[in-house]
């Protein structure tokens, strides 16, 4: 056994340890069915800030981003700005949810919407995303995690085997101490997931030969690549143009990020913090006092920084130091890695740049192969664990308890709830194990079908136009073209018409289009005012807690064209002019600061989208405790809300 080995069972262990004694704490704090689904309504600030941050970004952002990065390049890069884009959704939707479950006693989404459209049909949809976003996307987590240690122990475990093993722990802690445990848990695997970018983009720039090292390197590689957009640029520093009205968005010319496919691929991460897990993320917290801190500076400008940055030294850095062979056949490229093929014939293809980088150190540091696995291990289980936690409640919470025991009790709650937690594992481990085609389609739906919650919370939040029947057809066609412009619909339900991701727009793009539609036209057509004037009572209590000062009510406009005007250039149409703007492509010569133009044009618009989230979340109020105190309705009181006389 090797001494990395034996350095990544040490941190394992302790990982495990400290995951385990939480799951123990929470066990004895969550005397009630609040306590363990949302934490008694008490996570502290510091502890949500690193927590909600950790479930945004998963084991896909350490092992997944940089590997896309490394074979579609700077075009896909704009990703990145997910940082950005996802909390984007927390600052349109965390407050007033907050305000509405702590008014109305709330624990689930499902209770929230189905209150406020008098509709259970919109709760069992709500639980329905619940479980198609927790259990394909947990799936993708576990099986990566089982194919990590795979590698990094030199097939000492099979894929499966680690899966499995790795899992139990999860499934150990979350089910015994609730959405708590998991929140302190995530506090760590925050740290271990930032550290743990960072510290490989360090490794993959020193082995390159520092920054003009890498610069040199990408416009060597450029000079070499024979994947060209419709201008002649490499794909790896332009995006090929605003869109292109092919039958499949991978077979477009120069690759498939468009201007178009990145705005909609920005929609379907920006369904996380829509998902229904993230609603009860904002039940769980004293007040809203830690959601701007977390939205403006540790997602956006924290992590953001991180993945503009040292993503990029991950990836490029692959190139030049032996991942790539046509690199070395040129003579452009240093046979640092020693992995005796293109890292795209190896089984993970991209996905293995990660864990190749790590290995770099195996010789020189094997105590660091072990940190850095675990903070990979830790960044896969992040997302998990709540997803687990949170749909578990749901499922407790909107089913069992709604439709079979309206008076369960606290403790058959707790067990009806960790019941939920091991069949959402269970069902997770056997679709990844025994499908692994399946599990890559099902990934791939996940955040896209998270999205098409924007509908219905729009309309609880600000526009009590949009009602019952507009919001669940909505919702279902929104569903319906997710699937079918994913692989899924080709394969399983036999499309021929068009590929995934037609005329290069995201399922995300393709399910709010028909989604929002079909919910403006019907709700158009099926007013009812009494049915309004129940919906008007919770915007009148929104409105009266959370208004703008009439000072500040001019700063709107303003707001909508900050948003509007980022969103077209950074993450939309507007962004083929960072093709250019900072020099020519085909001529590193005019690069400013030696860096290619797009990537100088996405740490500009990064910068700016701190500058607008700042904006939004402080100046506009819409992540700040509100202006007058929100008073609960009702208490939770074991499993059942009583109303105060």
């Amino acid at each position: 056994m090797s001494a990395s080995v034996v350095w990544l069972f040490i941190f394992v262990l302790a990982y495990w340890t400290y995951c385990i004694a939480w799951g123990v704490k929470g066990y004895i704090s969550s005397r009630t069915a609040s306590d363990y689904f949302i934490a008694g309504r008490a996570i502290p600030t510091w502890v949500f800030v690193l927590a909600a941050t950790a479930t945004s970004f998963s084991g896909w952002t350490f092992m997944g981003h940089p590997g896309l990065l490394y074979r579609d390049g700077f075009q896909y890069a704009y990703a990145s700005f997910y940082a950005i884009t996802i909390p984007f959704t927390g600052v349109m939707f965390l407050k007033k949810q907050w305000m509405l479950g702590k008014h109305f006693g709330y624990v689930t989404p499902g209770e929230m919407f189905s209150d406020y459209f008098k509709s259970d049909a919109i709760r069992i949809l709500v639980v329905i995303v619940a479980l198609f976003f927790s259990i394909p996307y947990l799936g993708v987590q576990l099986r990566s995690s089982g194919f990590l240690f795979n590698v990094l122990t030199n097939g000492m475990f099979s894929v499966n085997v680690g899966m499995w093993v790795l899992s139990i722990v999860v499934f150990v802690y979350v089910a015994s101490g609730g959405l708590r445990a998991v929140a302190y848990v995530d506090t760590v695997q925050c740290l271990l997931l930032a550290g743990g970018i960072t510290a490989i983009g360090i490794i993959g720039i020193s082995y390159a030969g520092g920054w003009g090292a890498l610069n040199q390197g990408i416009a060597h590689l450029t000079s070499i690549d024979k994947k060209l957009t419709a201008d002649g640029y490499s794909h790896y520093i332009a995006i090929p143009g605003v869109i292109q009205f092919v039958k499949s968005g991978p077979s477009a010319l120069g690759g498939a990020w468009t201007g178009i496919m990145i705005l909609s691929y920005a929609f379907a991460l920006m369904g996380i913090q829509s998902s229904p897990a993230f609603s009860m993320w904002s039940f769980a917290n004293k007040n809203p006092k830690p959601f701007a801190p977390q939205q403006v500076w540790a997602s956006s400008m924290g992590i953001g920084g991180i993945l503009i940055i040292f993503t990029a030294f991950q990836a490029f850095s692959g190139h030049l130091i032996g991942a790539d062979t046509k690199m070395l056949e040129a003579g452009f490229a240093k046979d640092i890695m020693k992995l005796g093929q293109d890292l795209m014939t190896m089984p993970g293809k991209q996905g293995m740049i990660v864990p190749a980088l790590i290995n770099l150190l195996s010789d020189a540091a094997p105590w660091m192969v072990g940190l850095l696995a675990v903070c990979a291990l830790a960044a896969m289980q992040s997302t998990g664990a709540a997803y687990m936690s949170t749909a578990s409640g749901m499922l407790t919470r909107d089913i069992y308890k709604h439709f079979f025991k309206k008076d369960a009790t606290n403790v058959t709650q707790k067990v009806v709830g960790r019941i939920g937690v091991a069949v959402i594992v269970f069902s997770a481990l056997i679709v990844a194990t025994t499908s692994t085609d399946a599990l890559v389609l099902l990934g791939g739906l996940a955040v896209a079908y998270g999205f098409q919650m924007w509908p219905a919370l729009i309309g609880i939040c600000y526009w009590p136009m949009l009602n019952r029947k507009g919001i669940t057809f909505g919702l279902i066609a929104g569903i319906i073209a997710v699937t079918c412009t994913e692989t899924i619909g080709t394969n399983w339900f036999g499309i021929t018409a068009w590929g995934r991701w037609p005329w290069t727009i995201h399922s995300a793009g393709w399910g709010i289009i028909f989604n929002f539609s079909i919910a403006v036209i019907v709700s158009a057509l099926t007013q009812n005012k009494e049915s309004l004037a129940h919906r008007m009572k919770f915007h009148a209590f929104l409105q009266e807690h959370a208004g703008l000062p009439e000072e500040k009510k001019g700063l709107v406009k303003v707001g909508w064209v900050v948003v509007i005007g980022w969103f077209f250039f950074a993450q939309g149409p507007g962004a083929v002019l960072g093709n250019t703007i900072f020099g020519n492509p085909t001529d590193s010569a005019t690069w400013l600061f030696g860096m290619p133009s797009i990537w100088l044009w996405q740490i500009i618009w990064w910068a700016l989208g701190v500058a607008m989230m700042w904006f939004l979340a402080y100046k506009l109020e819409m992540s700040t405790i509100p202006s007058k105190e929100v008073e609960a309705l009702v208490e939770d009181v074991g499993d059942l809300a009583k109303a105060k006389t």
